[in-house]
């Protein structure tokens, strides 16, 4: 398998579009199959790195997800992109790693009240589907990476307060049993920057490296402070949604993703690189929005534009002129 993204720079984040997988999982009408190829190739031209592109469940759960394995092959065809796919168990991965992605991404809720609403399982019980998953991924695609995202880690609508220490230990639990790293959702939007910061802190002091991504909501209009925090605090990969869709279908009020393009214009407009190019993401919108006519799309960049001689980290980083 080839390398699904290049080496960066310890400043310069990766942004990875989960638009497709979380975003559509939460809008009632289905996005046709021709549409969401050509909003990957949108995201791609953009130069989106890495793309969470389906959810392997059982169609009659979430008919948005229905061809997953024909829109993992699509974005297959393009190189250097990481493709991956959120699995919640065992058979859902057998599937995703049959279809040839580089990366799975499995939901671990801190909270057991919705660790049983979502999967109807355990944390324990979920920590073991991890190590059967990793187990499988071993043996058929060693080379494919695994990350368990704790859901709920800050906060969860059905049970309220989620202790820091059970985020921690679930996060350990997780790489023990397999996982190549273990990030932190904000899966009600519950988060404030105090918080996150002191949970990543907590988390890369624990795992290192295999501390992962930074997965923010933005419910309560936190969701950019909140990815600052996590910055501040060493984390450098960031999910985020095109046009801010996305939530989970199985916690109450858990409303949309951060906005990618907002994501994408604040990180740059702070010298920090994102590889990605602004105005073309903000064209990406076209393909979405043809997809999903009916669906109202967010975002505070779109909808202001990009400033007078704009100019991305980049550039400005070469010396050219603003």
């Amino acid at each position: 398998m080839q390398e699904p993204h290049p080496q960066r720079s310890t400043e310069a984040v990766l942004i990875s579009e989960v638009g497709p997988r979380d975003g559509l999982q939460s809008v009632k009408a289905t996005m046709p199959t021709h549409h969401k190829r050509a909003w990957i190739d949108a995201l791609v031209a953009a130069g989106v790195q890495e793309i969470e592109v389906a959810s392997f469940v059982p169609a009659r759960l979430l008919p948005q997800m229905a061809d997953a394995a024909e829109v993992a092959r699509h974005a297959l065809t393009h190189p250097g992109v990481c493709v991956m796919a959120l699995v919640p168990n065992l058979k859902g991965a057998e599937a995703a790693l049959h279809a040839g992605v580089h990366k799975l991404t499995m939901p671990v809720s801190a909270s057991e009240a919705h660790s049983l609403a979502n999967v109807r399982k355990t944390r324990e019980q979920m920590i073991e589907e991890v190590r059967a998953i990793a187990r499988l991924r071993d043996e058929i695609a060693p080379t494919v990476k695994l990350e368990a995202g704790i859901s709920t880690a800050f906060g969860c609508t059905l049970q309220g307060a989620v202790a820091e220490d059970d985020v921690i230990w679930l996060a350990e639990a997780c790489v023990k049993a397999g996982a190549d790293e273990s990030g932190l959702s904000d899966t009600t939007g519950m988060a404030n920057p105090a918080q996150v910061k002191r949970l990543f802190t907590r988390l890369r002091r624990s795992l290192g490296s295999q501390a992962g991504a930074a997965h923010m909501h933005n419910t309560r209009g936190l969701g950019l402070a909140n990815c600052l925090a996590a910055y501040e605090a060493g984390v450098r990969t960031f999910d985020a949604s095109l046009g801010g869709l996305g939530g989970c279908p199985y916690a109450p009020g858990a409303s949309g993703n951060v906005v990618t393009e907002d994501l994408v214009f604040m990180f740059e407009a702070m010298g920090i690189e994102t590889g990605i190019d602004l105005a073309r993401l903000l064209a990406a919108r076209l393909p979405l929005s043809a997809g999903l006519p009916h669906e109202p799309l967010y975002g505070m960049t779109p909808e202001a534009g990009l400033p007078k001689g704009w100019q991305p980290a980049s550039s400005r980083q070469a010396g050219l002129p603003s």
